[in-house]
């Protein structure tokens, strides 16, 4: 299967796991508009040094066709304009990729909620689901004019509170509720609907979080990263399962399914782009919450 022909919207694809599923639609020969907020020349609260420049060219180099179009989606008019740019260019969406997310600013997991600022509970909240909302409100008609797919991202494949905050939650568990909801609502349309999420990320905030590289990232495991850090993985692992089910012509029998990076690995027999085989998911089930030690627990097995 090949994605030609196919015009993909990847929302949030500065950085992290939105810049890998844009990668990896265009290397499947997707045209991909690379959308987000941090340019060349303007950033974002963010403070990140990515851009979505940056994405479109490792886009073009995988052999895809870039559209980079900078688009803030907590503002209607930017995804206004965003919406007549591509009437204007393609006759419709067959892939929509909503991973907006903006809250790496405003939570706090290290005290009671009660105690954080009610301002950065809100404007996580307002980054990472009323975007969700305003892009798919102006995005979806051009989705369902071509019985397109629709793939929400998310943080779990299930509604388990792990500790990480009541907005985080709130929000992780809203957009996999979208994703049940456009299982449902898209079928109506001859569309599919569904959520997906990453593992342990190594994404470019979190290696800079431990200090360390995508080369040497094993030297932050039970340092400054967890000691479950052994057990992550590229924002490739899941933006490859993301460009098989764009691909598979049964992805109708996923619909309202939150699909994790290790069950799509699984299910369409890949690897990261380092060769590694991560399973996170059975990590958690058979060593965190089977209370196993994981400083003890050699990590081999779950690669």
């Amino acid at each position: 299967m090949s994605l030609e022909g196919k015009v993909a919207v990847v929302t949030g694809a500065t950085r992290g796991c939105g810049r890998a599923i844009a990668v990896e639609l265009g290397r499947a020969g997707a045209t991909v508009y690379v959308t987000g907020r941090t340019t060349r020349e303007t950033t974002s609260p963010m403070k990140r040094p990515e851009t979505i420049e940056e994405t479109g060219e490792l886009v073009e180099a995988a052999g895809g066709k870039a559209v980079v179009v900078r688009c803030d989606f907590t503002s209607v008019s930017d995804v206004d304009a965003l919406k007549a740019r591509i009437e204007s260019e393609v006759d419709g969406i067959d892939i929509l990729v909503d991973d907006v997310w903006g809250g790496d600013m405003y939570f706090h997991f290290d005290a009671p909620y009660w105690e954080t600022p009610l301002e950065d509970a809100l404007t996580l909240t307002h980054n990472a689901l009323d975007t969700h909302l305003i892009a798919l409100h102006k995005l979806l008609p051009l989705v369902v004019a071509r019985r397109g797919l629709v793939l929400e991202v998310t943080d779990g494949d299930n509604d388990d509170y792990v500790g990480a905050g009541f907005p985080y939650y709130l929000a992780k568990c809203g957009i996999r509720a979208l994703g049940r909801a456009l299982g449902v609502e898209l079928k109506k349309y001859d569309c599919v609907g569904l959520a997906v999420t990453p593992g342990f990320l190594r994404s470019e905030s979190m290696l800079d979080h431990f200090e360390v590289t995508e080369d040497n990232w094993r030297d932050a495991v039970g340092k400054l990263a967890p000691v479950d850090f052994k057990i992550s993985e590229t924002p490739y692992l899941l933006a490859r399962g993301v460009a098989a089910l764009a691909q598979d012509p049964e992805v109708a029998r996923f619909a309202g399914q939150t699909l994790a990076s290790w069950t799509l690995m699984k299910e369409y027999g890949y690897t990261d782009i380092d060769g590694d085989r991560p399973d996170f998911g059975r990590w958690l089930t058979e060593v965190r919450h089977a209370g196993k030690d994981p400083a003890t627990t050699p990590p081999d097995d779950f690669r």
